[in-house]
């Protein structure tokens, strides 16, 4: 199953007011239900306490007759408008250096390039702090590159939604990065990796069991400027050095998490070294069985 989270508006008996929230949304056989204003969080967790996966858990719950099918609203206007952050991660985290086109292309760019090669090889991984729920950007709004710097790339990434510690489903993450700030000195890292609207998720959320195996999933990147295809790019979860249950485990030891955390695991596709993004740039990362997150660019 897929689990959006989406404005609506509900319009009282009296038809006099119209009041807008956010409820949370599951696609299911094609037919989208609405939960309620409530959070994947919450189902999942509910989910446990009856011993059931959330797809099963949810299941009864859309059983119910009184659960409405979801209907889109003309008001919100274009119907991909109304998609709002899938969740709000109190922590969000990114490891680095998974792919080994990763460790080539931040070899080439850095003035210190044998370390990306160690961390590559070595048993511990690249993991690093990528910052909160207010610095992720939802759906359809913009990501940021930083006016210091001159060299900036979006990253396609799987991203792990974490629950008390435990694998709780899949999103799509975009790990905005700043390649002439981080290849200037791998110290630069945090500078070049978390500022403002730094990263972005959605669309959904997809379940453990609705994803199958995390390590065989295709990954595209696309990006649009001035309506014209500018760079394309695809990859596989299957070409990750280490698996999602690696990264998830490494970034607990000895690092006790909040109940909703966001793993990053690492992006295989990088644009060639004579490209940047600019301003009104339109991305596009698609990740098989998840969809398509699309963000356009600002300067912060």
């Amino acid at each position: 199953m897929k689990y959006y989270r989406r404005k609506t508006i509900s319009t009282l008996k009296q038809g006099l007011t119209d009041i807008l929230d956010d409820h949370l949304v599951v696609d299911y056989n094609g037919e989208n239900y609405d939960l309620g204003i409530t959070d994947y969080e919450t189902i999942f967790r509910d989910s446990k306490s009856y011993g059931k996966t959330i797809d099963d858990y949810v299941k009864t719950i859309i059983s119910d007759t009184n659960t409405p099918n979801w209907r889109w609203n003309e008001k919100l206007g274009p119907i991909n408008e109304s998609l709002l952050l899938p969740l709000f991660p109190q922590e969000v985290w990114a490891a680095g250096v998974t792919y080994s086109d990763s460790m080539r292309e931040r070899q080439a760019e850095s003035e210190t390039p044998d370390v990306y090669a160690k961390i590559y090889s070595s048993e511990r991984p690249e993991i690093f702090f990528k910052g909160t729920a207010e610095r992720m950007q939802g759906p359809n709004k913009y990501v940021g590159i930083r006016k210091d710097s001159g060299w900036d790339v979006p990253e396609s990434e799987l991203a792990v939604v974490l629950i008390d510690g435990e694998i709780a489903g899949f999103t799509i993450g975009n790990d905005m990065s700043s390649r002439s700030i981080e290849g200037e000195n791998p110290l630069y890292l945090p500078q070049a990796k978390v500022y403002n609207m730094s990263c972005s998720i959605g669309p959904c959320i997809v379940s453990s069991e609705f994803i199958g195996d995390p390590q065989n999933l295709s990954v595209n990147l696309e990006i649009i400027r001035n309506e014209k295809v500018v760079f394309k790019g695809e990859s596989s979860t299957s070409e990750m050095k280490r698996n999602v249950e690696e990264l998830t485990e490494w970034l607990q030891k000895s690092n006790d998490l909040p109940g909703t955390a966001l793993l990053l695991t690492g992006t295989g596709i990088i644009p060639e070294q004579d490209f940047t993004l600019k301003p009104e740039d339109v991305i596009n990362i698609s990740i098989e069985k998840i969809g398509t997150l699309t963000n356009k660019v600002a300067l912060v």
